[in-house]
């Protein structure tokens, strides 16, 4: 077992396994990198880059896969359940955090570990067992080529226990598909292609059960922390929308503000959208609410469709599946996109990442740039629900126009040609999630410069949306998405799930989030200190990608949101010009301390967050 941790909150130890020699290690946490980075994506973000080297193959076996909890995990403190799993991306090609939540995390804090360093890769497939203090590489030869739902249900019966926490990737990160995803229990790691990483390792499922618990200094004050924050979670209109209708419960207020992205991101109001709503979603599809560990927002709703050629059970769908599958695609049968969500899982493919893909195969078959031949004689016109499936189905075996679509659409743009990336609708790589930037700069010039492309978990436009801010002034706005960043990566870092977001932020990090953190550790960090940590945090990852390549050319943002006005509805003319979005660079690196040349920090930045080790990998 771990020595004695100074700190509550963590276990102190982490537990690494090498696939290639077969060898398991327990060993201590660093005092002061915990202190430093918190846990989660801060810590994770300090242990590749001290341990992978700069401009390895993401799919080889120097690259690591972390998965991280945070002091906040198992314990008390609501919406506390998130776990991270991080890794170099072999779709971004840089450092790339990818969060989910459900039970896994706090379930290995319970088995003993703070986090899960696996490295090296397998010589067959195996699955690792954490069973408390007893770990087992497994063979998992009899888990290949199968889905992850059916793995699960033999490693259930396998190990004879039906509450067991299981990670495990579908035929899409078998077969190392560019943006495969983790299927962790009821939620996913989806974004980054995590899975991938975890195939390449030969490496099927993590297993575990835990029995034990996380200590605490003061358990009072975390139980009155605790009752506080859930206290305002359940006198918050925002927060509690999402328990009666999860994220979806955002789809009619963004078509009615102008801001539902529709038809690849060509308009952004979608007339199908009253049958794609969170309420049309109640009435149809969802039986249950269910829950993360120890979260009272119950955002997740278990949703069935009984019958047809639609059949499918699915916990969702989500905003992201509904934006993906029906604005973008312009599908507007909730059916049809809870099938839809169900064959992403079924092969283990990021449904954001899927579903914008597809759209800008659309956009191609109806510019007549793809035709029958070239998608295998599917119909691929905007709003062909069943041609859109059968698309899935072909980027999840990865036949025909499936093999090109699996690539992403950076790299299926260069590919085709034809001028196909002026609406390639990606940053880094990464396909955008379904929330604009065009009538937000804050947010656009987050989304630009933010680690992993096209993710709304690096910023967030909700400040400027609810007129928080004022979206239309320009000044002033880098400083306002480097606080935001800021809120966010530590949340990502304590694991604390955005959703709640009002009571997290939502401008910058917020006494909830502080008194959370303090109470669960005994620190007694201030405004400054907590922000101090985020900043490093945020510098840590900036240096992974400058040392990767990465410089101030690599944030953009895509051609569409420059070049192309919101053509309808309240947004009409919304849009962040080239010469706009270069102005808030400066800003925000100027506010940052970074260099205006490369975008990157300095040597007194550096420094100052006591990040020395990097100045001689990036300045």
């Amino acid at each position: 077992m771990a020595k004695s941790f100074p700190y509550g909150g963590y276990i102190g130890q982490l537990l690494r396994v090498n696939l290639s020699k077969k060898g398991i290690m327990k060993e201590d946490l660093r005092e002061d990198w915990a202190r430093d980075f918190v846990g989660g994506v801060g810590l994770s973000a300090r242990i590749l880059y001290q341990e992978i080297p700069p401009k390895i193959d993401p799919l080889g076996p120097e690259n690591k896969l972390v998965m991280m909890t945070g002091p906040v995990n198992g314990t008390m403190i609501p919406a506390a359940s998130r776990s991270s799993i991080c890794a170099k991306s072999p779709y971004t090609k840089s450092f790339f955090h990818s969060i989910f939540g459900g039970f896994l995390g706090p379930e290995l804090k319970f088995a003993g570990y703070d986090g899960l360093i696996i490295e090296g890769r397998a010589d067959k497939p195996v699955y690792i067992w954490i069973d408390d203090d007893t770990v087992e590489i497994r063979d998992a030869s009899h888990l290949w080529g199968k889905d992850p739902f059916t793995a699960e249900d033999i490693l259930r019966r396998e190990i004879g226990d039906e509450e067991i926490h299981i990670a495990t990737i579908g035929l899409a990160g078998e077969e190392k598909a560019p943006y495969a995803m983790i299927l962790c229990d009821i939620r996913a790691a989806g974004r980054g292609g995590m899975g991938a990483v975890m195939g390449s390792k030969n490496l099927k499922a993590i297993v575990v059960r835990g029995t034990g618990g996380v200590t605490v200094p003061n358990m009072l004050r975390v139980y009155n922390t605790a009752i506080r924050i859930n206290e305002l979670f359940a006198t918050t209109p925002a927060v509690q929308g999402l328990s009666g209708y999860g994220t979806p419960r955002n789809v009619a207020a963004m078509n009615e503000g102008g801001i539902l992205p529709t038809r690849n991101w060509q308009t952004e109001t979608f007339k199908g959208m009253k049958n794609i709503t969170g309420e049309a979603m109640r009435e149809q599809v969802v039986k249950g609410d269910r829950a993360c560990f120890a979260c009272s927002i119950n955002c997740t709703k278990y949703s069935v469709v009984p019958n047809g050629p639609y059949k499918s059970i699915i916990n969702g769908a989500d905003y992201e599946t509904i934006y993906a599958f029906g604005s973008i695609c312009q599908v507007d049968d909730i059916r049809v996109l809870c099938k839809a969500d169900e064959l992403c899982d079924h092969y283990g493919i990021d449904l954001i990442s899927t579903g914008v893909s597809i759209g800008w195969a659309m956009e191609c078959y109806e510019k007549g740039i793809f035709r029958k031949k070239d998608t295998d004689g599917i119909d691929l016109h905007f709003g062909n629900a069943d041609g859109m499936l059968a698309m899935i189905e072909k980027i999840g075996k990865r036949e025909g126009l499936g093999e090109l679509l699996a690539r992403g659409t950076r790299d299926a743009a260069k590919i085709v040609g034809k001028d196909t990336g002026r609406f390639a609708i990606q940053n880094k790589g990464l396909e955008w999630p379904g929330h604009t930037c065009r009538p937000f700069p804050a947010a656009a010039v987050g989304y630009a410069t933010g680690p992993r492309g096209g993710s709304h978990h690096d910023i967030r436009p909700t400040a400027e949306k609810s007129g928080l801010v004022d979206r239309k002034i320009i000044e002033g706005k880098g400083a306002v998405a480097a606080e935001i960043n800021h809120w966010l990566i530590l949340g990502d870092s304590m694991l604390i799930c955005h959703l709640g977001e009002p009571i997290w932020g939502p401008l910058k990090i917020s006494d909830s989030m502080i008194n959370a953190l303090n109470a669960v550790t005994g620190w007694e960090l201030d405004y400054e200190g907590a922000r101090k940590i985020a900043e490093r945090e945020w510098n840590m990852i900036r240096c992974f990608s400058a040392r990767e390549g990465f410089t101030r050319e690599d944030d953009q943002l895509p051609a569409r949101f420059m070049e192309e006005p919101v053509p309808e509805g309240p947004m009409q003319g919304s849009h962040i010009p080239k010469e706009t979005l270069e102005r808030l660079k400066d800003e925000y690196y100027t506010y940052r301390g970074w260099d205006l040349k490369t975008g990157n920090p300095t040597k007194q930045k550096l420094v100052e967050l006591g990040l020395d080790f990097a100045v001689k990998d990036v300045c």
